[in-house]
């Protein structure tokens, strides 16, 4: 290709908006416009690196026998409906009407699609395991897109969906997708961190997250120092830096020796921080309540104390109720904080929040900031782990400026949940090895799940087995970005001059730069030019009559790999040589002319094998 008749419109001002580095580089190196907020083109350059990028996964999914499929990115609003999403997605769902007043989304993630496409074919046992998969566009109205393609409304991702008889099946695929998408950020030269994640909306139980470290990143990363332990802080465990007891029985042993539990007043003191002060002592010792307001909660309340909810669907043996709305207290050790993604994990809720001040008066019968479990019956309390080794504590009496001492779990209150729910933050300690954890802010480049039975029960999917007998099949997702794959290569690989691609997904192999396109210079770079197409490498000719200056800052400010000088200087030696230099290094070699392609091929063969293997 030659550069004048290419449509690289590289900048030499950063965008005004454009606050990280692929966001600036990829509108600078003209690989990319904006149409409006959230909403990019992509120009011939960027266009060939996505298309490189596309095609890395398309090989790595077919690879392991995901077959691809096309389905439309407008969906019937009806397939929503059945699975029970069309509510609770919120207003980052694109609802539209057609002419007729049939409701349609334009599509944020594409389970329902794929689950109705397989609903309508499957019949037979014989036909699983089944995966399948898309490489298409979504749309998703983000109150706030940023950071270019990296948090853009509508954007392009790869979908994979898998079917089976039964976990073994499922847990095979989930874990050829997990190698699967290891392959493929190598290839595209990214270093990725998988963690351990939470479903959240999307359902299920196993979940695995890759991530690209990144200072403007969305995820919270947990990583041991001794150990490879890695998590997103909404799925991290530590070690207990407590002794719990294992049966109410215990916790009663170990309050044998505690005083009976006592008010104390306290009087205008509701915080941890102001009870520190006032009892001289340290935030360990108190039990803190919150009460918080859930949706969408998938369990059975029926045992549960009589809290606030209304149920929306009848219970049936495949599946429990369901309840728009319910209230819980929470309890935890009053030095820790509450994490919202797992308590929504553990009550299989879409959602869950604070409750409001006039709520919690409303269900405690207590003002804001006295709230405890002793004596909390109106609600189901949760507790979490870290409260069952608790014997000596402090917490709310349920009375404006009262509080209890010598409060032990076991004897003077229980739970009707005992679950992890605790934020862990750096400093704790592994619970795979005991190393101290450290955090790292993180982008999520993919995504792979277990999904259990979630769509396949509500878009009501079956087939028969060898008994003749109907079974629901289980199912797995498996999900990659690939603009913010892109982005995030640029993220990685640039410096002060522009991108440094890796050959793999660069959008051309060599570009090579005549210091004047005419004569003896012309003829041998179009010369070297045609050998190395010929051999398969991708070219780009700097034709233009430009400057050296602005030729070289060009080819710096694009990334593209290797690039080829050539002038009378080196043409006019005993030999004619060229001036060889790949983008990521400083310095560059003289190379006879002559052998120029032959070396040039050899090492981009080379990179790309090394980062294939």
């Amino acid at each position: 290709m030659n550069y004048s008749g290419a449509f690289i419109p590289t900048l030499r001002e950063v965008p005004a908006d454009a606050v990280i580095a692929s966001h600036r580089l990829m509108f600078r190196a003209g690989l990319l416009r904006k149409l409006a907020n959230g909403l990019f083109a992509y120009l011939p350059l960027g266009l060939r690196s996505f298309r490189k990028v596309e095609q890395i996964i398309r090989e790595e999914m077919d690879a392991i026998g995901a077959l691809e499929i096309k389905p439309t990115v407008v969906v019937p609003g009806e397939l929503w409906k059945e699975s029970g999403r069309w509510d609770s997605m919120g207003e980052s769902m694109l609802r539209v009407k057609n002419r007729l007043d049939n409701d349609f989304v334009v599509s944020p993630t594409a389970e329902e699609a794929f689950t109705a496409i397989v609903r309508d074919e499957l019949s037979s046992y014989r036909q699983l395991p089944l995966a399948l998969y898309q490489i298409n566009t979504k749309f998703r109205d983000e109150i706030r897109p940023r950071y270019g393609v990296m948090r853009g409304r509508e954007f392009v991702m790869k979908d994979a969906y898998s079917w089976h008889t039964d976990d073994k099946s499922l847990d095979d695929t989930y874990q050829a997708m997990g190698r699967a998408y290891r392959r493929i950020f190598k290839r595209c030269g990214l270093s990725v961190i998988p963690v351990k994640a939470d479903s959240g909306a999307m359902g299920g139980s196993g979940s695995e997250e890759f991530m690209v470290e990144s200072e403007i990143g969305d995820n919270t990363l947990i990583l041991c120092k001794k150990c490879d332990y890695a998590a997103n802080s909404e799925k991290a465990a530590c070690a207990p830096d407590f002794t719990p007891s294992s049966s109410i029985e215990d916790a009663k042993a170990a309050a044998v020796n505690t005083p009976a539990f006592e008010k104390i007043d306290t009087p205008n003191v509701k915080t941890i921080d102001e009870l520190c002060a006032f009892l001289k002592t340290e935030p360990q010792t108190f039990i803190k309540t919150l009460i918080y307001r859930a949706v969408n909660v998938e369990l059975d309340l029926s045992s549960a104390p009589a809290c606030a909810k209304l149920q929306r669907k009848k219970p049936s043996a495949e599946a429990p109720a369901v309840y728009t709305e319910a209230f819980f207290a929470v309890a935890i050790r009053g030095d820790l904080d509450v994490n919202e993604v797992k308590l929504a994990s553990a009550l299989k809720a879409s959602e869950v929040s604070l409750a409001s001040d006039t709520d919690v008066v409303r269900l405690t019968n207590t003002p804001v900031g006295f709230a405890g479990p002793v004596g909390l019956t109106a609600l189901p309390l949760i507790v979490d782990r870290t409260v069952t080794g608790m014997n000596d504590a402090v917490t709310g009496a349920l009375e404006k400026d009262l509080h209890y001492k010598h409060v032990a779990y076991g004897r003077d209150f229980t739970a009707w949940m005992i679950e992890d729910v605790r934020t862990v933050k750096a400093g704790d300690h592994c619970s795979l090895c005991s190393g101290e954890l450290y955090t790292k802010m993180g982008n999520e480049l993919g995504h792979i799940f277990k999904l259990g039975y979630k769509y396949t029960r509500s878009m009501n999917v079956s087939y028969l087995d060898e008994n003749g007998k109907s079974q629901m099949p289980i199912m797995g997702c498996y999900g990659i970005g690939v603009d913010r794959t892109l982005a995030s290569v640029i993220e990685e690989h640039h410096d002060e001059a522009g991108i440094i691609w890796p050959v793999s997904v660069a959008p051309y192999h060599v570009i090579i730069v005549p210091i004047k396109y005419d004569g003896a210079v012309k003829e041998s770079a179009d010369k070297l030019a045609t050998e190395l197409t010929s051999a398969g490498i991708e070219v780009l000719l700097d034709d233009r009559s430009e400057r050296p200056g602005v030729k070289f800052n060009d080819a710096d400010l694009t990334g593209i790999p290797w690039r080829v000088v050539i002038g009378d200087k080196g043409l006019a030696q005993n030999i004619p040589q060229v001036e060889i230099k790949r983008r990521s290094e400083k310095d560059s070699t003289m190379t006879d002319l002559d052998k120029a392609s032959a070396d040039i091929v050899k090492k981009i063969r080379e990179e790309i094998a090394r980062l294939n293997n």
